[in-house]
Order: structure tokens, then sequence, then C-alpha cells
């Protein structure tokens, strides 16, 4: 008695070689992935690089972070090493001479040439290149400058010649500074949105004219770097005095003048 195979056969995509012996061959099915089969796989393939790639960008994201704080850890040791060769007195924050070379804590540029020539600045000496500068999260220089993204606390640590407060106008003395692991002395710089720009000088919230321009950039994935005058660095959340319209990543350190000040 014959006995009839009801085995089903599974159509393969079209074009694919038929096998000439062995079970293929009993059952006349191609070989190769049915079309059902390679789209079962696409999809589990796009699955996964949906849950993965986040979590690389992530990855990515710290990575930088852990390269801004090494950036800023070296900095901060070379505004304590200027202050020790200079009778326990911070680094200025800018000034002039009238020679035509504006002197800055990061960067001092040449104005006298077209174009300008920007060379290492006050802090210069004591780091080993200026590309320790330059946050790995932010993109492009800013005001002259080749490598950018930190600002110096102007408003009381390195002084502003343009203050109206005669204390102000010049660098503080680290002793003055009481509250050392709470004192910014550095951190990520930046103002605006879209995009957001960066700047050089940190600007505590009682500074009405220059807060706005002087503000912390939150870069980090919603942290911000920032250099302590004890030498710590870390990464902190907390925004104060944010507007939330024109300068949504933007902020203070605090509310009033307190991560800022020598109290």
């Amino acid at each position: 008695m014959a006995v009839t195979d009801n085995t089903a056969c599974v159509y393969r995509v079209p074009g694919q070689k038929i096998f000439q012996d062995g079970p293929g061959a009993r059952f006349g099915c191609y070989s190769g992935f049915s079309l059902i089969e390679l789209l079962v796989v696409i999809a589990i393939i796009a699955v996964l690089a949906s849950i993965l790639f986040p979590m690389l960008v992530t990855a990515q994201a710290n990575g930088k972070r852990v390269k801004c704080i090494s950036n800023l850890r070296q900095i901060s040791a070379a505004w304590q090493a200027y202050a020790d060769d200079n009778i326990g007195r911070a680094c200025p924050s800018y000034y002039s001479k009238g020679d035509g070379i504006d002197y800055s804590w990061d960067a001092n540029i040449d104005n006298r040439t077209n174009p300008p020539i920007t060379k290492m600045g006050i802090l210069g000496p004591y780091l080993k290149n200026g590309a320790i500068n330059a946050c790995p999260m932010l993109k492009g220089g800013a005001w002259g400058r080749e490598y950018t993204g930190y600002a110096y606390n102007a408003s009381y640590i390195g002084g502003d010649p343009y203050n109206k407060a005669p204390r102000l106008k010049i660098p503080c003395l680290l002793s003055e500074i009481t509250q050392s692991s709470r004192t910014a002395i550095f951190a990520d710089g930046g103002y605006g949105s879209n995009p957001v720009l960066p700047h050089n000088y940190l600007r505590a919230p009682s500074d009405d004219q220059l807060f706005a321009y002087g503000t912390v950039h939150f870069r980090h994935l919603g942290l911000a770097t920032v250099a302590y005058a004890d030498g710590h660095v870390i990464a902190v959340k907390t925004k104060y005095n944010c507007d939330t319209e024109s300068a949504p990543e933007c902020g203070a350190l605090s509310e009033d003048d307190s991560a800022y000040d020598l109290k």
C-alpha cells in the first residue's frame, strides 16, 4: 500500500538553490531562510539596536565626563601651584598692560597681529598643554581661543578689573576662602541656547549685569563638572536661577552667592 506523505513544504525565497539530495530532495523544498524568518531576524536586530544605541551614547558621554573631571583636576592643581609661587594669591582672571596683549588665566591673545596670535595663558607654565582647557563635550573655540569650555570664578576668586567693589578688582588670597570645599573655582562654562556658547569667566548670581553671560553649562547629560578650592572635582546636578526659556541647559551653582564667595 502506498503511503501518502502529507509533510508540508515550506516555500522559500525565490531564486535559491534546490537541494539535489537529502531531505530537501525528498520533500522538494528550497534551502535558506524563509521570508518570515528574515523579517523576524531584522525585527530582532532593530529591537537590539534601539536598546543598545542609547546605552552606547550614555557610555560615551560618561567617558567624556571622566575626561572633563581629569582636565579640571589638572587646571585646579595648576591654580594651586600658581598661588604657591605668588605668596598665596590666586591667579588673575584677566588683565591688560596696554601693550596690545590680553592676558587671561587660560590664554594670552596678542592683538598686534592680524589674525591675533593665541598662546597659553597665565596658568600655562603649570599645564602640559592648552588642550587641557578644552571640554570634550563642547565643540569649537570662542573669544579668540583655540581651546575652551571651562570658566574661572571672576566674581570672587580671580577678580575683575572692572568690578565696582575695590576688593573684587584683584585676585583673592587663598587664606581668605573660609569654606574651600564649597567655593567653586572652575566649572563648565556656557550661556544661551541653540547653541550654548562657551565663555571663560564664571559669574555669581548677584552680578546682575554679567551673570546671564557667565553661567554654568550642565552639558554632561544634565550634569556640570565643578572644581572647588580644596582641590576636589565633582559633577553636580542641581541647577539654580535657570532661565528655562532662553537658556534651559545653564544656571548657577547656588541660588545666592554661597557657592562662589569667600564666606
